[in-house]
Formats: C-alpha cells, sequence, structure tokens
C-alpha cells in the first residue's frame, strides 16, 4: 500500500518514540508516570449510579450530535461560563472526545484551495499533534507558528507572512495551552479574531483545560467574540469534560460556534462520525450540569502548582504555569534530561521535542521537558523532588 507524502512526512507520534528512548534502560527507582495528561483525582461517584440507570439505552443507537438535554446541559453551561447565549439544536454538537472534533472540524470547514492556491492551517509550536493530522488529511500547508518565550509562550499569528495569512484558513490556538500552561487574554483574542476577520480564517479555540486554573477563569473565544461583535461563524470552541471532570474514559466534549459551522460538522459526522453511547451521554447531560466536584478538582491542582512553585523556585528560568496541570520545565536538552532522570530515578517525563516541529533548525521545545501533575499529591510531590535534584542540583 502507498502511504500518502503528505502522511509518510508526519513524524512519529509522542508516546511511541519515549518508549523508544526509554524502555531499552531500566529505571533508577520506583516508577513515577509523569508523561501522559491522564487525570488521577476522583470524578464524581455518583456517576456510575447514572449510567446503570440508563444501561438499556445501550440497546438504542445513540443520538449522533447529542441528546437535546446533552445539548442544552452544554449551552447552559457555555452560558453560566462565559455569557454567551447558544442555540443548543444548531450551535452545540456533542463529541466523542475532543480529538475527534478538532480532526474532524477541518475535514469538514477547510477549503480545497483558498485564493485559488493550497490552504495554509496555522497551530502554534509546540502543539496537540491532532492539529497537525487535521492539516495533512486536508491537504493544507500547515504552519507552525513558535510558542515560545519570546511571545508569551502563545502562538503570534500575526507575525506569520502575509502570503500565508492570505491562504489561511483555519487557525488553531490551545488556551490554557499545553504544554505550557499559558493563557491567551482579552486582548490576544480580540488581536487574533481582528486578524481573523482582516484574512478571513476561522479559528479553533481548544480550550479543553479551562477550568483547571490559580484564581481567574480564562477568559473564552467565544466571549470576547459576542464583546466585540464578530461574525459568529469566526469561532469554534472545543471543550471535554477529560480534564475538568477527571473523565478522560468517557470520551466526552463537544464543539460550538457559528450554526452553518456546525451544520457542515454534523453532515460530516452523520457520515463518518462515532457518536457517544446513550448511558454515557445521559451522564454526560449531568456532569455539565455540576459544578460542585469542578470547584473541588481545582483546588486540588491549586494546591499541586503551590507544591511546584516551592520544589523549582530557585531553578534559573522555571515558570508556573498560569493554568492546566502541566510543567513546562527548562532544560539543557530535553531527550537528554529525560533520559538522564529515567535511569537515575525511575521518574518517566516527556521530552518537548516530540510535541514540536523542527522549523528552520529550531525546535520551540528542544530545551523543555513536560511534567504531568496529575499523580495524587504525594506521588507527585515526590516525582518533583526527584526531578530537582537529579536535573538542577
Amino acid at each position: 500500500m502507498v502511504i500518502p507524502e503528505r502522511f509518510s512526512n508526519l513524524p512519529e507520534y509522542a508516546f511511541p518514540r519515549l518508549r523508544s528512548l526509554l524502555d531499552a534502560h531500566a529505571p533508577g527507582g520506583e516508577v513515577v508516570h509523569m508523561t501522559i495528561g491522564e487525570p488521577k483525582h476522583a470524578f464524581p461517584a455518583w456517576i456510575t449510579d447514572v449510567i446503570a440507570e440508563h444501561a438499556h439505552e445501550f440497546g438504542r443507537y445513540p443520538a449522533n450530535d447529542g441528546t437535546p438535554e446533552l445539548q442544552a446541559a452544554i449551552a447552559g453551561w457555555i452560558k453560566q461560563r462565559y455569557g454567551v447565549c447558544l442555540e443548543p439544536a444548531s450551535q452545540v454538537m456533542a463529541l466523542n472526545g475532543t480529538r475527534e472534533g478538532l480532526y474532524n472540524a477541518a475535514m469538514a470547514l477547510c477549503p480545497e484551495t483558498k485564493n485559488g492556491a493550497t490552504p495554509v492551517i496555522l497551530t502554534p509550536n509546540p502543539f496537540y499533534q491532532v492539529y497537525a493530522v487535521a492539516g495533512a488529511s486536508v491537504g493544507a500547508e500547515v504552519h507552525f507558528a513558535p510558542a515560545n518565550a519570546d511571545t508569551n509562550h502563545l502562538p503570534d499569528f500575526a507575525a506569520v507572512p502575509e502570503e500565508l495569512l492570505e491562504r489561511t484558513t483555519i487557525a488553531y490556538v490551545c488556551s490554557p495551552a499545553n504544554p505550557q500552561g499559558a493563557v491567551a487574554d482579552r486582548e490576544y483574542w480580540v488581536r487574533l479574531i481582528k486578524l481573523a476577520e482582516r484574512y478571513d480564517f476561522r479559528i479553533f479555540a481548544d480550550e479543553c483545560y479551562s477550568e483547571i486554573y490559580r484564581d481567574t477563569p480564562p477568559v473564552g473565544a467565544l466571549e470576547v467574540a459576542k464583546d466585540i461583535g464578530a461574525d459568529p461563524e469566526r469561532i469554534l470552541i472545543f471543550h471535554s469534560l477529560s480534564k475538568r471532570s477527571n473523565l478522560p474514559g468517557l470520551r466526552s466534549g463537544f464543539v460550538a460556534g457559528g450554526a452553518q459551522s456546525i451544520k457542515e460538522i454534523k453532515q460530516l459526522r452523520a457520515y463518518s462520525g462515532a457518536p457517544l453511547p446513550m448511558p454515557l451521554q445521559r451522564v454526560a447531560e449531568k456532569v455539565w450540569a455540576d459544578e460542585v466536584h469542578v470547584i473541588e478538582n481545582r483546588r486540588l491542582y491549586v494546591e499541586k502548582y503551590a507544591i511546584a512553585d516551592e520544589i523549582f523556585a530557585d531553578v534559573a528560568g522555571y515558570q508556573s504555569p498560569e493554568a492546566g496541570f502541566f510543567l513546562w520545565l527548562p532544560v539543557e536538552d530535553g531527550e537528554q534530561a529525560a533520559l538522564k532522570v529515567w535511569r537515575e530515578t525511575g521518574v518517566r517525563v516527556l521530552p518537548g521535542a516530540y510535541l514540536s516541529r523542527t522549523v528552520n533548525n529550531y525546535n520551540p521545545g528542544q530545551s523543555y521537558v513536560r511534567v504531568a501533575m496529575v499523580a495524587p499529591k504525594e506521588e507527585m510531590q515526590r516525582g518533583l523532588m526527584l526531578l530537582r535534584d537529579c536535573l538542577y542540583e
């Protein structure tokens, strides 16, 4: 079978690369997993009761776009969180995990050409790998905009050459950012939305970490778009219960935005999508409507921020994350650091270069490792102390 060049040129996914780097070596101590952002805090205990109550609905085909109750719960949460009123049936679609949505939205909405030429998709660098794969799938030219200390760890898309902006159809933005924990403020969103209006492209706002923050809720893209009167078709937001509610296995998220954009995504979903099973949609209906467990989850992460800040207080270049649950730790070389800490301590971290692309001989993740603060507090603290003593003493 011949693999199209646009896929054969994709780098290996981060975690197989990590296994190739580390698994030939014995760990230097009891293994502490700090690579994958899989939440370990408890999810609401009543969830299993909801599944049991609706188990008979495994015998039904699921509602493709989300049950009316789920769409209403999502729209209600958006109104409560961002002050934006959306029509549940036409402006909200349930997702089988946001990865599906971030990929399929590009499939549904990226045109074959723009201004008579190959379309461009913008992504931050480092980035969530699905952004680049979506770009490759639609035959777009993917432009990797550095998101480093010089840009406050968010992509400066205004610095993209005008020739590329003229062909841009989609810009992916992750805020709070994975892996850096940076947050796009209101001014950032205003500038980006105005840029999108000038060059006529859509913004895909990946906001999956929006509910894990210190004290001030991150502003949302739709919220700012409403405030400045932007075209509602300009923005699509993507959210998930994986991080907010510690339910990565539920595979429940949503996309919301302009009615025409959602209509086109739904049309693709009708043929190619994998809707969430009905009992799990019933769970999601309840979870989006509950904030008690979210507040407790956030409290636990605030405690972890404080622990990390104390442990790395004297490390040159350390930046405490504004939000999310990753540390983006400065090192000389991410691969060497990850291998060293694995062989000497048993702590497993991810080289930053595995989340980035090398462009013009520069990889903005090369001198970092990503550390997930998802383990129980005591285990996380032990892992961070081992990291500090191994890499910075």
